[in-house]
């Protein structure tokens, strides 16, 4: 199946900065309010975390284009926390213990960044890419049906089909209005046009107004953030209370901003800075913390409404975060006549954009491994949460590897014209392999004098080094003579009796580094 062409390939400029960063403003508002609602917290709380974190990683973040905001993703690691801070220091305290979390969250988050920790973004396998993008589509799918819902039951009748029509009629126009001109975004067209349909073709629909009234707020009308430390006990109790929530709190933001910025990158053909990001992320979420945010982190679906509007720079980002600020002081109004059913179309665009839909294709020829990655990644990123997925992708990933090199370790055996045996060794030596590497040998057998030669193989960590002191002790136990031929001078420093058991080659002896000595200096930069 041929993948549905959401994004173009083009430079970035300032007018479609300016136009795509409005038209995330728009999809920001809903999006901000109901993730208010699942952490259980007011909607301005949740629209003001969006403005924070967008402002701050628009301006400061290392990826141009990503939108970042309040999310669902962190919304629920929030409700549990909300809701024993309330129990512990009665009204309002659960709210300022949110804030505290969003501090300390935040300063992981900074160190992740200093500490330089974004790089290891790069080791994330492919199909969990691919099962991150599938299962993110599914979840913004399935969070666009609870939209159907009024007052808890499904819609149903006129009511049902009205919201099907219009949200049918917003996926025509992205679909069409781009085939006529890309010099407006397509997002924001389909927007206004059903928005000015329903509010003087007299539709009766549900609009943004509806459902913050149905789920219990009054509108989004608000002041400007205002600075307050957190007013909870600063004791060892707090700490041990929101270190867990905030360790949580900062793994899912990095986790969900650093895939959200590779896709991007991939997408856009172009390259963002994971530990700029970071900390930029952490700054955000420190400044809602002071500023009475939710906090949050990288949005897919936002970002991907932006750079398919073609947002490119920073500047689309801060466009939308003024933008909703300009909504919440003074624009509410005019926001809450937005029909839902116009901002559910444009986000099933973006599922549709978002979903690899050439896994179909390669399911069948990629490794069986691989296919059960993606599979297990998609899943569980739809039945549990991000974070818990990727690192699941990437330990099945890091085993299935460590598994198939395991089984490649090999020895070529010959005993020459002289009687010495020799083992020509291929393959890694590594904590996966040592078993089957001792069995290669047979010390009790083998003539008086044996070489080993580890030309055409790699020794990767400690428990390589060991195996062969362990190989070494063993023949010299059975009184014979073990050569060791070709190590990395690493190795050999490594090696017990080094000097008696191991033959020297200046031209040929291998310069690689073994893992376990000096590898920060020879560290990825």
């Amino acid at each position: 199946m041929k993948r549905f062409k959401f994004i173009e390939k083009k430079n970035g400029n300032i007018k479609d900065d300016v136009l795509s960063g409005f038209t995330v403003a728009l999809a920001l508002v809903p999006e901000a309010v109901a993730f208010a609602f699942i952490a259980g917290v007011s909607p301005v709380v949740g629209l003001y975390g969006a403005f924070m974190m967008g402002l701050i990683t628009s301006i400061f973040g290392g990826r141009p284009g990503m939108i970042s905001g309040a999310t669902g993703a962190t919304a629920i690691v929030m409700v549990s926390l909300v809701k024993i801070g309330t129990d512990m220091g009665g009204e309002g305290a659960g709210l300022q213990y949110l804030f505290a979390t969003l501090l300390l969250a935040g300063f992981i988050q900074i160190l992740a960044g200093v500490f330089k920790l974004g790089k290891f973004v790069r080791l994330i396998p492919h199909p969990v890419m691919m099962g991150f993008v599938n299962g993110l589509a599914i979840v913004i799918f399935t969070a666009q049906l609870g939209m159907f819902k009024v007052d808890g039951t499904w819609m149903q009748g006129t009511e049902l089909y009205t919201m099907l029509g219009l949200v049918a009629l917003t996926m025509g126009i992205l679909y069409i209005f781009p085939k006529i001109t890309k010099k407006v975004p397509a997002a924001l067209v389909a927007i206004l046009s059903v928005t000015i349909l329903v509010s003087f073709g007299g539709i009766n629909t549900e609009t943004v107004l509806t459902f913050i009234q149905a789920n219990g707020g009054t509108g989004i009308q608000a002041d400007l953030p205002s600075f307050n430390v957190p007013m909870i006990p600063f004791n060892l109790e707090t700490l041990y209370f929101i270190a867990p929530y905030a360790a949580i709190i900062a793994a899912i933001g990095l986790i969900e901003s650093l895939m959200t910025l590779n896709l991007i990158d991939e997408l856009t053909e172009t390259h963002g800075n994971a530990n700029k990001e970071s900390i930029a992320q952490g700054a955000a979420n420190m400044v809602n913390g002071f500023f009475g945010g939710m906090g949050g982190c990288a949005m897919i679906g936002q970002s991907m409404i932006n750079i398919k509007s073609g947002g490119r720079g920073k500047l689309s980002g801060f466009t939308a975060s003024i933008t909703l600020l300009f909504f919440i002081l003074f624009g509410a109004a005019y926001i809450e006549m937005i029909p839902i059913a116009a901002l559910v179309g444009v986000m099933f665009m973006v599922v549709i954009g978002t979903f690899a839909w050439n896994t179909f294709n390669v399911v069948n020829k990629i490794p069986k491994s691989d296919a059960i990655v993606i599979v297990v990644v998609t899943l569980i990123t739809v039945i549990s949460d991000l974070a818990v997925a990727v690192i699941s992708g990437v330990i099945v990933s890091a085993l299935v590897f460590a598994w198939e090199n395991a089984i490649r370790i090999r020895a070529r055996k010959f005993t020459d014209e002289n009687g010495i045996k020799h083992y020509e060794i291929f393959g890694p030596l590594f904590f996966g392999s040592t078993q089957l590497f001792m069995s290669k040998f047979d010390a009790k057998n083998d003539p008086k004098e044996v070489i080993v030669d580890f030309g055409e193989s790699r020794v990767a960590d400690h428990s390589g080094i060991e195996a062969i002191n362990k190989l070494t002790r063993k023949y010299e136990q059975e009184g014979k003579s073990i050569k060791l031929r070709h190590l990395s001078q690493d190795c050999r420093k490594l090696i017990d009796k080094a000097d008696k058991i191991i033959d020297v080659n200046i031209i040929e002896d291998p310069e690689y580094i073994v893992a376990v000595d000096n590898f920060e200096d020879y560290e990825v930069k």
